[in-house]
């Protein structure tokens, strides 16, 4: 009789356990998704659902049409061309600054002590015990003429007449840096915290100024972390539809609230669809990216680890 091998089971016991987030992500994200494909190649009609069918059959005649509307007019129509630049920049920007703010943040919590780690880190988390909706609905009450904001400047007397940030791009920038900026900070600490402080305090022995530490060991060794966080704020950023619509002017084009006119004051379905698989392959691009230089690392760690000569 055979007995049991934990090794022979292993392999079939991981697909098992891996299968349920497969599935979920095949049910909750691909499967919209191929729906919102398909309505991308549909045409515009009045009726319920607004588009047409990809798929007729009449007279035992079997016919499929793939209407370009939707695509052509976005590789055309200068404002479709100029919203994605805008929310590609916008996005560029806030990650860039997210990643300025959130690095020393990050680094000042993974040195300190441990009890005054914790809180700090509950600071970090807070926020999301709110909704975004209230978070962002309290910037418009700092950000207005009227508001905390240029009452407090006015009271200081640094500024004679309030200043115009309300429905500007920059109360855009601020709301987006604001809502993300956890997200860089997260997986930095996680990152910096696992840092052997031996490599600094080697560096020092060996004459290294504080600096030259810093961007020999601690910048190199925390790019991971530093990726993951630029990704987890560049591609929620670009179809952000909340922060724009409520601190943004009429002039704020951002890939969101395009998407919400053509769907909902537009009812153009497959419009609005085209406009989604195309910022949905824009994103897939820094993704690819990602994956690529994480699997590159992997494989050089792992040549490392078999020849250490």
């Amino acid at each position: 009789m055979n007995k049991f091998s934990w090794r022979q089971a292993w392999p079939a016991a991981r697909s098992w356990a891996i299968a349920p987030p497969f599935l979920w992500l095949a049910l909750f994200l691909l499967v919209p998704f191929l729906l919102v494909l398909k309505i991308s190649f549909a045409d515009l009609k009045f009726g319920v659902p607004p588009y047409t069918a990809l798929v007729d059959i009449k007279d035992e005649t079997l016919s499929v049409v793939l209407n370009l509307r939707g695509y052509a007019l976005l590789f055309t129509d200068s404002l479709y061309i100029a919203t994605y630049l805008n929310s590609v920049k916008m996005a560029a920007i806030t990650t860039l600054c997210c990643a300025l703010i959130g690095y020393p943040m990050a680094y000042y919590i993974a040195r300190s002590k441990p009890a005054i780690r914790n809180v700090l880190l509950l600071a970090v988390i807070m926020p999301f015990w709110t909704s975004l909706l209230l978070r962002v609905y309290a910037w418009v009450g700092i950000l207005r003429n009227d508001g905390l904001l240029n009452k407090l400047l006015q009271w200081l007397g640094i500024i004679s007449a309030p200043l115009e940030i309300y429905r500007t791009d920059l109360a855009v920038y601020i709301g987006l840096i604001y809502a993300y900026l956890p997200f860089v900070i997260l997986p930095l600490y996680a990152n910096l915290v696992k840092l052997d402080i031996r490599l600094l305090e080697a560096a020092y022995d060996l004459g290294a100024r504080p600096w030259k530490a810093f961007l020999r060991i601690t910048l190199p060794l925390s790019m991971p972390g530093a990726i993951a966080g630029a990704m987890l704020v560049f591609i929620p950023s670009v179809g952000e539809y909340v922060i724009p619509e409520m601190l943004g002017g009429a002039n704020t084009l951002m890939m969101g609230r395009v998407m919400w006119t053509e769907f909902f004051n537009n009812a153009d379905w497959p419009m609005a669809a085209a406009v989604t698989c195309i910022m949905v392959l824009l994103l897939l691009v820094p993704l690819v990216i990602f994956q690529y230089n994480q699997i590159k690392q992997l494989e050089i760690q792992k040549r490392r680890r078999n020849d250490p000569a």
